[in-house]
């Protein structure tokens, strides 16, 4: 003890520093992190997800953890955890036991496993266009011109239906580039699904054209035609859109790639006749109206309806806003185990309280209160995990508020008059091309100064 220092006053402080200690540290003590030891972990799949899984992981480096992820996109890491090859899987859809798509159906044992949000967040339509040499960081698109971009059905970045989008702005007479995945991806599979849904007389006509008219519903495998790239991962978009060579291109990526590489997305029309991106305080108004299943018996336990996402009438909401999911393991089998189980659930248990306190830095959107305390009791259920009894007022997540509504979703914002369909295009550019945050600013009639652009970053493959 410091000769300067009382008994007391040093007794002191080393309890202030506990309590402070044990504030930053959440549900896991720093007790616990001290004396445990922990076995390795692998898991695979989204890359959608996948920015704030590798967040995660290196944060929990310092409680002794270690935990490696390969994002390989969403299909696979439901094929590795199948065929008992990693810990755990990440995927942006369930198993796909009835696929529409003509894959072939994915059988998990009943018992084997379970499911549980982890982040939500926006697909979004990461873009490289330059009017005059200037960056176009502010370039709106409604529902029907992405899908008509997606199937080919126009060719051109001046085509009146994109002009229509973006008055007084004087587009190009420039190729568009479609940039999709060429693995199975949640991502494809969530744009698909609201094509689909909210464009069906297009997808349906393109699906004809693939050949697919059969199986013209969701899929995780994008369909190509002449015109299109295919790339890998939502790294795999993102980096060849931000590519000198991808002028012209535009691909779809979680929200968090286009701020990593400072390049704008197109904000996309909802219901309310407003032009959005996945902010977390839209994405928390949107997935107000995502429909949970709280049936606790369905092996489909807490995935996702997102119809009324799709159609909500709210003018902050975002259409194309969803929830990523762990897949967790139930039975010790593969290469899982009960010592595995134990850092995978002491894992779990910092993600799903501290870690969404990072979530809208990453580029996603926390999750609220309701799947949080859903999520405690799946972690429960992990052969060899050592549970906590968290106190959830200590979450520190930005959702929560004291009378349990998401204080995300009631403090979000309007958007702008500018942001109205119809009027002239907001100036101050979207996604990672934000005046002030790196990135250039739009213009309502030629685009807007250069964004300091750069390499897609983050991760490493959704």
């Amino acid at each position: 003890m410091p000769s300067h220092f009382t008994s007391r006053a040093w007794l002191t402080l080393t309890a202030v520093f506990g309590v402070l200690v044990s504030v930053l540290l959440g549900p896991l003590a720093p007790a616990d992190a001290a004396s445990e030891s922990y076995t390795p972990i692998a898991g695979a799949g989204s890359t959608w997800a996948e920015n704030a899984v590798d967040e995660w992981r290196r944060d929990v480096n310092q409680y002794g953890m270690r935990i490696s992820y390969s994002g390989t996109g969403s299909s696979d890491g439901r094929r590795q955890f199948l065929n008992g090859t990693v810990d755990f899987a990440v995927s942006d859809i369930p198993f796909q036991t009835h696929p529409t798509d003509g894959s072939a159906a994915e059988n998990p044992a009943s018992g084997t496993y379970a499911y549980m949000p982890i982040v939500a967040g926006g697909t979004v339509f990461m873009y490289h266009l330059t009017i005059g040499g200037k960056r176009v960081t502010n370039l709106r698109l409604s529902g029907d011109v992405v899908t008509k971009i997606f199937t080919r059905a126009i060719s051109y970045w001046d085509d009146p239906v994109i002009a229509a989008d973006n008055p007084g702005m004087k587009l190009p007479h420039r190729q568009i580039v479609p940039v999709v995945r060429s693995d199975g991806s949640g991502s494809t599979a969530q744009f698909t699904l609201w094509m689909a849904n909210q464009h069906a007389a297009l997808w349906k006509a393109y699906c004809a054209k693939v050949g697919r008219s059969g199986a013209c519903g969701q899929t995780s495998y994008y369909p190509t035609v002449s015109g299109m790239i295919a790339q890998s991962g939502d790294l795999g978009v993102a980096g060849y859109v931000a590519q000198g060579y991808g002028e012209g291109a535009i691909g779809y990526v979680n929200y968090s790639y286009a701020l990593n590489a400072h390049f704008p997305v197109a904000k996309v029309l909802n219901h309310a006749g407003y032009y959005t991106e996945p902010t977390a305080q839209n994405v928390a108004v949107s997935l107000l109206q995502a429909r949970i299943n709280t049936d606790k018996s369905s092996p489909d336990y807490l995935t996702q309806k997102l119809e009324g996402v799709y159609n909500d009438s709210d003018k902050r909401n975002y259409p194309l806003s969803s929830y990523s999911y762990m897949v967790l393991p139930l039975k010790a089998q593969g290469t899982f185990t009960e010592a595995k189980g134990k850092t995978l659930g002491a894992f779990s248990y910092y993600f799903m309280c501290q870690g969404q306190q990072q979530a809208e830095q990453l580029g996603y959107s926390p999750l609220p209160i309701n799947l949080v305390k859903a999520g405690f009791e799946q972690i429960r259920k992990i052969p060899g995990v050592k549970t906590q009894t968290v106190d959830i007022k200590k979450c520190n997540n930005p959702t929560f508020s004291a009378d349990g509504t998401n204080r995300l979703a009631k403090t979000a914002p309007y958007p702008s008059a500018c942001d109205k369909k119809g009027a002239t295009a907001c100036t101050t550019g979207s996604g990672g091309a934000k005046t002030g945050s790196g990135g250039g600013s739009g213009s309502g009639g030629t685009g807007g100064s250069a964004a300091s652009g750069g390499a897609a970053g983050g991760g490493t493959g959704g």
